[in-house]
């Protein structure tokens, strides 16, 4: 009996769950009836809107073009209605002319009679008609001035409606990362000349696999993207970047998001450079340890077998980080870069800006170690952290058990910022990250 009560409420349980998923179906198609009924009319009153611009623009243009006609016509009317006239004029005169002519020519027994030929002579030589051209000034052909609408009404007759965009495709082959940077490139499967813009989004996570609804965090929105590839600077090393997503838009509309893709800011891995050290340290390319014999050359990775008297490494290995195309040549001063109580090692890696973070691994019976960072003008004989040209996280066992910072940030990440910034945690190194005794 209680194995069927158990099962019937299983059954319950299924049921109601169902009958909320339907519900909650239920209010969806209701909500999307809405949507289909309030964004056809706003497409049907845009459509209206763009038509109603296209028969503003032809008419514009017709109005130009019968002005251009009414114009030339007016020009042509001008000049033939003055030709016309001088015309007439002259007729009218050589007319007068030829009878005086005939006139003259009947009398020709009077005695004044040469005298009147003389005149007549003259009249003729200087009379209008002789000086007109007959020909017309314009012409009345108005061909110029036809038009040809074939190609445009074509255009016309092809018009519809402005196809979507599809999803781009992110090329993670051609996508970099590197120096707290990422840089994204993408491409359209089919190629679209309509395409104005593309609008990028992404969000930080920090735990793996698919992302959860529950923990998802906010889009980072950037718009107005005219290549089909973008660089985003200022992230934060050895962080994965969730959801990296692009679509394209056209003049209208937007397309759908290309499927999300996961990138991730590896830290860059840096070395300790030897020849930076001061003489009483002993230097490997990721580890550091008091050498009160002056630091005789030796194989560290014999003593790393034992474990013993090492203070500090970076805990960066070639299998956690990638190289940094900002690694300082090797060979810059030599072993006396530092002196007297100065007991300090240089990093072999620039650092421009941004925000940074290193780890180090220090042994249980070291006594006292420092690291940060400093400026290129760190002076000889200055110990790190003690002047305004470094920074850095000091352990101190000569006096206590615990590891007391010595610092007003003691936090493992340290902001960085351009030179002339006052805050004691954001000084700019000019060799990189730097560890002392």
């Amino acid at each position: 009996m209680e194995e069927q009560r158990e099962a019937l409420r299983k059954i319950i349980t299924t049921l109601a769950m169902k009958n909320e998923e339907i519900q909650s179906f239920i209010y969806s198609l209701k909500q999307m009836l809405l949507n289909v009924e309030a964004n056809s009319t706003k497409v049907q009153e845009d459509l209206e809107a763009e038509f109603q611009s296209l028969f503003s623009v032809l008419e514009e243009l017709k109005e130009g073009m019968l002005m251009k006609i009414k114009q030339d016509r007016a020009s042509r009317t001008y000049e033939l209605q003055n030709q016309l006239a001088a015309c007439t004029r002259a007729l009218e005169s050589s007319e007068e002319l030829l009878e005086t002519a005939n006139q003259t020519l009947q009398a020709m027994d009077r005695e004044d009679f040469p005298q009147a030929a003389k005149q007549i002579k003259d009249g003729v030589t200087m009379a209008p008609a002789f000086r007109l051209s007959l020909k017309a000034k314009v012409s009345d052909n108005m061909s110029h001035l036809m038009v040809d609408f074939a190609q445009e009404r074509q255009m016309l007759q092809a018009l519809k409606f402005l196809p979507v965009p599809s999803a781009p495709v992110i090329d993670l082959a051609e996508s970099l990362v590197a120096d707290n940077c990422v840089t994204l490139v993408w491409r359209m499967p089919d190629e679209d000349s309509k395409i104005d813009h593309y609008v990028l989004e992404y969000r930080r996570t920090n735990f793996e696999g698919p992302p959860r609804l529950k923990e998802d965090q906010p889009w980072m929105v950037i718009e107005g993207i005219r290549q089909t590839e973008y660089t985003l600077t200022g992230l934060k090393f050895d962080m994965k970047y969730m959801n990296f997503r692009v679509k394209a838009c056209n003049k209208a509309v937007a397309g759908e998001f290309s499927e999300p893709v996961t990138l991730e800011t590896p830290a860059f891995m840096f070395r300790l450079d030897a020849s930076t050290s001061h003489q009483n340290l002993r230097v490997d390319d990721l580890s550091v340890e008091w050498d009160a014999m002056g630091g005789k050359v030796q194989d560290i990775k014999a003593r790393e077998k034992d474990g013993k008297g090492r203070t500090a490494s970076p805990i960066n290995s070639p299998a956690r980080g990638t190289p940094s195309p900002k690694r300082m040549p090797s060979g810059r001063g030599g072993r006396d870069r530092f002196t007297a109580e100065s007991y300090t090692v240089l990093g072999d890696t620039l650092i421009d800006g941004g925000e940074h973070y290193w780890e180090v691994r220090y042994e249980p019976d070291s006594k006292a170690f420092g690291v940060g960072v400093a400026y290129r003008s760190l002076g000889r004989f200055e110990q790190l952290g003690k002047t305004a040209a470094s920074w850095c996280l000091h352990v101190n066992n000569w006096l206590q058990a615990s590891c007391p910072f010595t610092t007003p940030a003691p936090n493992k990440y340290c902001t960085l910022s351009r030179p002339g910034s006052h805050s004691p945690c954001c000084l700019l190194s000019r060799y990189g990250v730097a560890a002392s005794r």
